[in-house]
């Protein structure tokens, strides 16, 4: 554990923090454009993939949380699990939700990073998502989840692409609880709840190198930074 812990607090700092606010306005999005560039990168079913997509975050019948948590957690879960290395010829490559649409997979950093940012832009409040660090006992491997509090102290409940059933942590026994991060602030955490508060998000440097490039899709970059 303290090792791991090491690993976390040492990641380099960037001097540039992307604002929130930046990055989720995926409304903002030229659509017919960027549907053009999946298609041409990837193929058409690509494009079909990305207009469901944008079909979900459009959905003004998704008034409660629980049914965007829901809706979200079933779009993404159809995709394919694939490794960073087969995928990306990477061991570790946090894509971004439009590259992981595209590929038709990824792993669960993908999954997870995909429905936060999703459920930023269909109004969920941030103060109530984490993307959590955990080790799949069961498995015997590290693993991400995405995890929503409807309250400050209330059980997270847990949106996860090994058990598409949406619940709350203290019924996922099969999960270890290591960290936890939003867009403003990085947890170690102790147990299935809020955890400790230790710093900023930006800590991370693969999410701030995520959050880079989802920002830049703003600027018209080519479709592998979107």
């Amino acid at each position: 554990m303290f090792k791991i812990i090491g690993i976390i607090l040492s990641f380099t700092f960037l001097t540039v923090v992307f604002p929130l606010w930046c990055f989720i306005q995926l409304e903002h999005l030229d659509w017919d454009k960027l549907e053009a560039k999946v298609i041409a990168q990837y193929d058409n079913r690509a494009g079909l993939r990305l207009r469901a997509w944008q079909n979900i975050l459009s959905d003004k019948t998704l008034v409660q949380d629980k049914d965007k948590l829901k809706k979200v957690n079933r779009f993404f879960n159809q995709l394919q699990f694939v490794s960073d290395t087969t995928l990306w010829g990477k061991n570790d490559y946090w894509a971004t939700p439009v590259e992981f649409i595209g590929a038709n997979g990824g792993d669960c950093e993908d999954f997870s990073i995909a429905k936060y940012f999703s459920l930023l832009a269909m109004g969920v409040d941030e103060k109530k998502l984490r993307i959590n660090y955990v080790k799949a006992i069961s498995l015997n491997q590290y693993h991400m989840v995405l995890t929503y509090y409807a309250t400050p102290n209330a059980m997270p409940l847990v949106l996860d692409n090994i058990n598409g059933k949406i619940l709350p942590a203290n019924l996922r026994k099969d999960l270890l609880p290591i960290y936890s991060f939003n867009g403003d602030n990085l947890w170690l955490s102790k147990a299935k709840g809020q955890g400790k508060l230790v710093g900023n998000s930006n800590r991370l440097s693969s999410w701030n190198n995520l959050r880079a490039r989802f920002n830049e899709a703003k600027l018209n970059k080519p479709l592998y930074q979107l």
